[in-house]
């Protein structure tokens, strides 16, 4: 054996004493028995450190220490570049990323970064799915947490923000600003090609499609596309003149009897057209087509943000206006 190989065993050791404190949970190693004692906390829940103003209990002193600086104001970390104070030193390690541009989390799916880590958390709810915050009172779910919380307020009624001009209430204090466009005549959102101005973000994008040539709305009975929802409407007068089959449920008109019969499928909850895959079953045999994209793996839809695949064009379109709200 050479003296390096000499150097490397008595350093692996040296490395082996000083982590002989070993986590019976997770099996982490610590020099420290001091160190272990403080980590098991974390297993077994034990929070020794409490609050003199609240009550509240931690499990780690630095903790508590990071947790006073709520009731006592104490902002000890400044940020260099404009001065902003925080109470935590890691608060002041993400704000810096806004300087810097740094992005160090990254989405697996779509590779988009992030300069914080919860950041990437809830946009990684678009690929998955996944809607952890659920209504107790209708059970509907939600992917963040606000958008619970606003929508709350439907069942409990409640309507904290109000105009100063009008005095009508909103649930939301994003749309209480809209609101408030109406009286200032603010028009924040301009068409680069035109320079028109808008109040809101939805009528510039809807705007946009007179530019782009793009027709999003399209006439459910000849299929023709129309770049303004207005337009649609004026449209469908058309099909409703001359509309001679009406429907014994509801004020709604047919041209054709055999369009009448599957508009009733809607009321008498009959299902005729059934999956071979899985049994499921359709009142519209367009529904059935769509449906057995799932099976067949099929997405044809792609979203140009993400590029992820879609079965149906509808399911797009919802997607795609989560993108839209991150770039608001």
């Amino acid at each position: 054996m050479n003296s390096h190989d000499i150097d490397v065993a008595r350093n692996m050791e040296l490395h082996s004493r000083k982590r002989k404190h070993v986590c019976s949970v997770c099996l982490r190693n610590f020099s420290k028995k001091s160190t272990l004692v403080t980590h098991v906390r974390r297993h077994n829940g034990e929070k020794p450190f409490q609050c003199s103003e609240c009550l509240k209990r931690f499990s780690h002193r630095s903790d508590l220490i990071k947790h006073v600086r709520v009731h006592t104001g104490d902002k000890p970390y400044h940020c260099p570049e404009c001065l902003q104070v925080f109470s935590d030193k890691s608060n002041l390690v993400t704000h810096m990323r806004s300087h810097s541009g740094e992005k160090p989390y990254q989405c697996s799916e779509c590779l988009k970064r992030f300069s914080r880590k919860n950041c990437l958390v809830k946009h990684m709810r678009i690929h998955t799915g996944e809607k952890p915050f659920k209504c107790s009172e209708c059970l509907k779910n939600f992917s963040e947490k606000h958008n619970l919380v606003r929508h709350m307020m439907i069942h409990t009624g409640k309507k904290p923000h109000q105009c100063s001009e009008c005095l009508r209430n909103f649930t939301d204090k994003s749309c209480l600003l809209k609101h408030l466009r109406v009286h200032t005549g603010e028009k924040p959102f301009q068409c680069s090609e035109c320079l028109k101005h808008f109040s809101c973000k939805p009528n510039l994008i809807a705007h946009m499609a007179i530019h782009t040539g793009e027709k999003p709305h399209e006439c459910t009975e000849c299929l023709k596309r129309f770049s303004q929802r207005s337009d649609l409407l004026k449209h469908m007068r058309i099909h409703s003149e001359g509309k001679r089959h009406q429907c014994s449920e509801c004020p709604k008109r047919f041209s054709t009897k055999p369009e009448l019969v599957r508009h009733l499928r809607v009321h008498t909850g009959e299902k005729p057209f059934h999956c071979s895959e899985c049994s499921k079953m359709f009142s519209q045999k367009g529904n059935l087509l769509k449906h057995l994209k799932v099976h067949t793996r099929e997405k044809p839809f792609k979203c140009s943000e993400c590029l992820k695949g879609f079965s149906c064009k509808f399911n797009l379109v919802k997607h795609t206006k989560i993108h839209e709200k991150e770039k608001i």
